[in-house]
C-alpha cells in the first residue's frame, strides 16, 4: 500500500515514528508537512493541535481526498476526544492514543470492530469506538527522517528525539499524563543514540530530547536514574558534538547536581523550567505538584552550576485571581529569569483544564471577560492584558538590558491578541461537544 504520513507544518516526532511503523509494515511510505498525497495513497494525518481541526485548508483537503474515494485516517494529540475529530473532520477513522499497536491490523482491515483502538462513523451517523488498543513498547522501528530535517527549526532544534513517554506528574493543563500515561517508559540509550546517528546522517546538526521533563528518563518507582540521564547527555553530545543537545521542560523538584552537570557539560547550557505560576494557589489548582519555593530552589541551584534559566508561565486560568497575578509578577522581578515564555490557559480536551473552562461561566472565564484596567484602550480580554503586561514585566527584569521598542511592542500585542483568539476559538469547540467531555 502506498502510505502518506502528513504532519501539516513540521515534521513532528510522533509522524516520523508513525511512518516508520508503517514502513516496519511492508508500505511504501512518504513522509510530508505539506497538504499534498497522491492519488493512490492512503493519508495517515497526524495532527497536534485542536487549532488544526478548525483549519479550512485541513477540512477540504480531508473532504476531498474522501470524495475521492481515497482513506484518511487521523491519528496523534487530538485523538482524546475522537467525537470532536468526527465531527469537524469527515476522516475515516481517528487513532485513539499511541498508534504503533493500531495502524498496522487498521492498514489491513480499515475500520472496523477487529481494529482496537479506532473510533470511526458509521452509516447512519453513529460513532462506534473499538476496545482500547493494547500500550505499545516504546522499542520501535526507525522513525522516517525526512531529508530536509536540517532546514527545520523547532525551538532551536532540527528534531526532538525520543527518550521516553509518560509523566509522574499531574498538571491539570497538560495532556502528556493522560495521553501517554504517569507511568514512564524509557527506551534503551543504546537504541536512542543509534537514532541520534541517523538523524545526524540525514543532515541533522541539533537534536533535543523529548518534551515534557527530560529527566523523567528510566524515572521508575518515584525514583530518577540520575546517572542514566547523563550518560544519555553525554552520548548524544559525543555523536552531535559540543552544545548541539537541548533538553527543555525540566521540573523544579526533578533536578540533582548529576543533572545540572550534564546539562552544563554536554548541553546548549539552558534549563527550561515549567513554573507556570507564582502563586501557590495556582500552582496547587494547576496540580504542579510544586511549590514557589521549591522554584527559588531550582532557581538558584541552575544559577550555582552556570546555567541560563528560562521560565514558561501560563495566565487567565478560569479561577486565577488578580492577586494570583499579581504573585506572578512580583516572582519574575526577584527570579530574574534569562527568558521568559508566557502563554494563556488553553483548555486541551482530555485535561482537567478542559472540564474547568466548561463548568466556568462564561462571564466569569477571564479568557473572555474584557479587560478594564491600564489597558482598556487596547481592548484586550482580562488573560491578554495579564499576558501582554507580564511579557513587559518580564522584560524589565532580565539580566541583561532588554530595550521594548515600539517594535517589540507591536509584536506582544499581536501576539496576544492571537493567543486570546485562539483559546476562545477552542473554548467554542469544547463547548459545542461538552456533552461528550463532562460524560
Amino acid at each position: 500500500m502506498q502510505v502518506a504520513v502528513i504532519s501539516p507544518g513540521i515534521y513532528t516526532y510522533g509522524a516520523m515514528l508513525i511512518g516508520g511503523v508503517a514502513r516496519d509494515a511492508g508500505h511504501s511510505v512518504k513522509l510530508r508537512k505539506t497538504l499534498k498525497a497522491r492519488p493512490k495513497e492512503t493519508v495517515l494525518l497526524s495532527l497536534f493541535s485542536t487549532h488544526q481541526l478548525l483549519d479550512p485548508e485541513i477540512q477540504a483537503f480531508v473532504q476531498e481526498r474522501r470524495q475521492t474515494g481515497n482513506a484518511v485516517y487521523v491519528g496523534g494529540p487530538v485523538s482524546a476526544v475522537p467525537d470532536i475529530v468526527l465531527g469537524e473532520l469527515e476522516v475515516n477513522a481517528v487513532c485513539i492514543g499511541e498508534g504503533e499497536s493500531i495502524l498496522p491490523l487498521l492498514l489491513k482491515k480499515g475500520p472496523c470492530n477487529a481494529v482496537p483502538g479506532i473510533a470511526y462513523r458509521n452509516t447512519d451517523g453513529t460513532i462506534t469506538r473499538t476496545a482500547p488498543a493494547p500500550l505499545p513498547t516504546v522499542h520501535h522501528p526507525p522513525p522516517v527522517i525526512p531529508t530536509e530535517i536540517a532546514t527545520q527549526d523547532v525551538r532551536g532544534a532540527n528534531a526532538y528525539i525520543e527518550t521516553h513517554r509518560g509523566c509522574a506528574g499531574a498538571c491539570t493543563f497538560c495532556q502528556v499524563p493522560r495521553f501517554f500515561g504517569r507511568d514512564v517508559r524509557s527506551r534503551e540509550i543504546p537504541e536512542i543514540l543509534k537514532e541520534v546517528r541517523e538523524f545526524k546522517k540525514h543532515g541533522a546538526k541539533r537534536l533535543s530530547i523529548s518534551g515534557g521533563t527530560g529527566s523523567y528518563f528510566q524515572y521508575h518507582d518515584g525514583q530518577f536514574n540520575e546517572d542514566a540521564f547523563a550518560e544519555l547527555l553525554k552520548g548524544m553530545a559525543k555523536i552531535m558534538g559540543p552544545k548541539n543537545i537541548s533538553s527543555p521542560d525540566i521540573r523544579v523538584d526533578a533536578i540533582s547536581d548529576t543533572i545540572l552537570d550534564a546539562i552544563h557539560d554536554y548541553t546548549i547550557g539552558w534549563v527550561f523550567f515549567g513554573l507556570e505560576s507564582g502563586s501557590d494557589d495556582m500552582l496547587r489548582t494547576m496540580g504542579k505538584g510544586a511549590t514557589v519555593a521549591d522554584a527559588d530552589r531550582a532557581i538558584e541551584a541552575c544559577r550555582d552550576h552556570g546555567l541560563n534559566v528560562a521560565g514558561s508561565f501560563i495566565v487567565g486560568y478560569p479561577n486565577e485571581t488578580e492577586a494570583d497575578y499579581e504573585a506572578t509578577k512580583e516572582r519574575i522581578a526577584s527570579w530574574g529569569l534569562d527568558d521568559v515564555f508566557i502563554s494563556i490557559a488553553e483548555p486541551i480536551p482530555g485535561t482537567p483544564l478542559a472540564t474547568l473552562s466548561l463548568k466556568t461561566p462564561v462571564d466569569e472565564n477571564p479568557v473572555f471577560t474584557p479587560h478594564t484596567g491600564e489597558y482598556h484602550a487596547l481592548h484586550l480580554s482580562e488573560a491578554e492584558a495579564r499576558s501582554f503586561d507580564l511579557q513587559l514585566h518580564a522584560d524589565m527584569f532580565k539580566p541583561n538590558l532588554h530595550v521594548v521598542s515600539d517594535q517589540l511592542f507591536s509584536a506582544y500585542l499581536a501576539g496576544v491578541r492571537e493567543d486570546g483568539a485562539k483559546v476562545r476559538t477552542v473554548t467554542e469547540l469544547l463547548q459545542k461537544y461538552q456533552y461528550f467531555i463532562l460524560h
